[in-house]
């Protein structure tokens, strides 16, 4: 049995991340009526958690859709296949197995000792798009979280010459899937610490997280540093993110610059934010929450 301090400090964590998913769900209006949800669960433990999110917060919310369960089995050597199926039969979760051996495909493709992480993705998504048309689905739920998402900004600044991250909602390039991403407010280290409360059975990646100097993985050591020298520094370039000036940078695709002439009789510009609607938040979030944020 845990320490009642343990409990409390996990109750906490639970609301914490529980909220953090509401919000985004309300911001980007992620799950609407009717939805059919595909949850995608690879093992690791930003899925499982999310999964645990969604489940809760779908018994609360003010409208009705489904969510199923999809694992996408790539075949890896020693992939412990019984694992999950085990785990949500356990919650009495719906779900499917996907099978297909994209790991020869990398294999074959990729040479020894170069990062597979790009192919995998591009087949891993694909599958999943496809079964997602197949079986009528209409978001698709993915296991991404803050960090992810400001990893992602400066691998593409760095990497890629370009001001881009992962959209906490995203249709794919044909329009034919919506992709959801409800932990884009969660910080990975109160994942993690849920993660390991849970004491989820987590099955680890043998494509890529055997890949030792991957370009994300110093990313992520880069962000830890000024997160620990300069608190509060990842959570300004994360609310930079979400507060983009297209005329204070200089894409001539997204601002027309060439065409800027004086106006002297020009209102001024009003600095205006869009934010969450509290109250909407609110009807996503269990009675027992509620009821310890008035009392604290």
């Amino acid at each position: 049995m845990p320490k009642p301090k343990q409990q409390y400090d996990f109750n906490k964590l639970t609301k914490r991340l529980r909220r953090n998913t509401a919000e985004a769900i309300v911001d980007y209006n992620m799950i609407e009526e009717g939805d059919r949800v595909m949850v995608c669960l690879s093992g690791g433990k930003d899925s499982y958690t999310m999964l645990d999110m969604l489940l809760s917060l779908q018994r609360r919310a003010p409208i009705s859709f489904t969510l199923r369960a999809v694992n996408l089995d790539q075949k890896q050597p020693n992939f412990p296949e019984t694992i999950l199926p085990a785990y949500l039969k356990a919650m009495d979760v719906e779900y499917d197995v996907i099978e297909r051996d994209t790991y020869s495909v990398v294999k074959r493709v990729i040479p020894e000792g170069k990062t597979t992480c790009g192919l995998c993705s591009r087949l891993r998504r694909g599958t999943l798009y496809g079964y997602a048309e197949e079986n009528n689905f209409n978001k698709i739920a993915l296991g991404h979280h803050r960090d992810d998402i400001i990893e992602t900004l400066f691998l593409n600044m760095f990497h890629g010459g370009s001001l881009q991250a992962m959209p906490p909602k995203l249709r794919s390039n044909d329009g034919r899937n919506i992709v959801i991403r409800p932990l884009a407010y969660c910080k990975e280290k109160d994942i993690e610490r849920y993660s390991a409360q849970r004491e989820f059975p987590i099955i680890p990646c043998d494509l890529c997280g055997s890949q030792a100097n991957l370009q994300r993985q110093n990313i992520k050591h880069m962000l830890q540093q000024w997160d620990k020298e300069s608190p509060g520094r990842v959570e300004s370039i994360f609310t930079a993110v979400t507060n983009v000036k297209p005329s204070q940078l200089a894409d001539r695709k997204l601002f027309d610059f060439a065409s800027l002439v004086v106006d002297r009789n020009a209102e001024p510009v009003q600095k205006s934010r869009s934010e969450h609607s509290e109250e909407r938040v609110m009807k996503w979030m269990p009675a027992k929450d509620l009821t310890s944020e008035l009392l604290m």
